[in-house]
């Protein structure tokens, strides 16, 4: 049973990461190269997967949440701080930029599946200064993403305080260096990255590239999504201390060294947009962990909230809240 959020300490979380505007189209299908659709109506709405998951931390966590970032000196950027406001983030580290606030346009079928293509903007200008530095220092839980800077990942890293947990979402896939895999506590992925960085990792073991649990060529191969991403989590354990993989409906994985991996179930849903579901996971899990909560704890925690996050249109307007978490997680302790 997963503990209710409202029973934990107000745990302190820094979201450093990308903030973008969603432009989003319904279609009846993703459209192949070359190709030509018709969609719905245009959507616009705030996003970005750092600007998502701080809103998750806050709203659907309950914690003390911090989100550093950069927006454009323009409309988007003016839509995105009122919405970090009203879920309650600190936004008085955002930098603002002559660039203009990243932009994602985003399709979503009926299934409610996305594809994403990411304008960065003023993503690419994200610092780590003193004023940051001395707040991520002051954090329990640092959380980042690879939409931003390398380097500033790096930096946030550098600047957390001893004992304090630093997360990756690895997303958008990218390769990562040996320092920032040094540093982290926790990996945050999905399979697709999980299968990527699971190459990485083994090659920079010596062991060459892992069995690729996709592919039918291989006989030994995992065909299960829970043992493939169990194999891929065993490579990943490697090179850091614990991984936690997303398998969309199909729950997740929670994978700490020294102990048997963990399969956590999805709560069943009617799916509607997949958007922000993934953000939502992320930063639930975060203020969760910096509230006090285990490691598999926090992703039951998570995993409620992402599924809530799957039943509403939109990343940042689909986070729910802490008590409407609880009650989806506890409906027996309601009144």
């Amino acid at each position: 049973m997963s503990p209710d959020p409202s029973t934990h300490r107000r745990g302190r979380v820094v979201v450093v990461g990308s903030a973008n505007v969603d432009l989003v189209v319904d279609v009846p299908r993703h459209p192949g190269g070359g190709e030509t659709i018709l969609g719905g109506d245009l959507r616009r709405s705030p996003g970005g997967k750092g600007a998502n998951q701080a809103v998750a931390a806050a709203r659907a966590g309950g914690a003390d949440t911090t989100f550093v970032g950069a927006l454009g000196r323009d409309e988007s950027g003016e839509l995105l701080l009122a919405s970090l406001d009203g879920a309650g983030v600190r936004t008085d580290l955002v930098g603002r930029t002559a660039a203009p606030t990243g932009t994602a346009l985003i399709t979503v079928s009926p299934d409610g599946e996305n594809a994403i293509v990411v304008a960065p903007g003023a993503n690419a200008h994200v610092r780590i200064g003193p004023e940051q530095a001395e707040r991520i220092g002051a954090a329990d839980v640092v959380l980042t993403q690879l939409e931003i800077p390398l380097d500033v990942v790096l930096a946030a890293g550098a600047a957390r305080r001893p004992g304090a947990v630093l997360a990756l979402n690895a997303a958008p896939s990218r390769d990562l260096p040996h320092a920032m895999w040094a540093a982290l506590d926790l990996l945050i992925v999905n399979e697709h990255e999980a299968r990527d960085l699971a190459g990485e990792a083994a090659d920079a073991a010596g062991a060459g590239a892992p069995v690729d649990p996709t592919s039918p060529a291989d006989p030994a191969a995992p065909t299960d999504p829970v043992d493939a991403a169990e194999h891929l989590a065993a490579t990943l354990l490697a090179r850091v201390p614990a991984v936690v993989v997303t398998l969309g409906g199909a729950g997740c994985l929670v994978a700490q060294r020294g102990s048997a991996p963990v399969r956590l179930a999805a709560p069943r849903v009617d799916a509607v947009d997949t958007t922000g579901a993934g953000d939502t996971f992320c930063g639930v899990l975060a203020a969760a962990l910096a509230g006090g909560s285990t490691l598999l704890d926090a992703a039951r925690t998570a995993s409620f909230a992402g599924a809530l996050a799957v039943t509403r249109p939109g990343a940042q307007d689909a986070v729910p809240t802490a008590d409407e978490v609880a009650t989806f997680a506890h409906p027996e302790q309601q009144p």
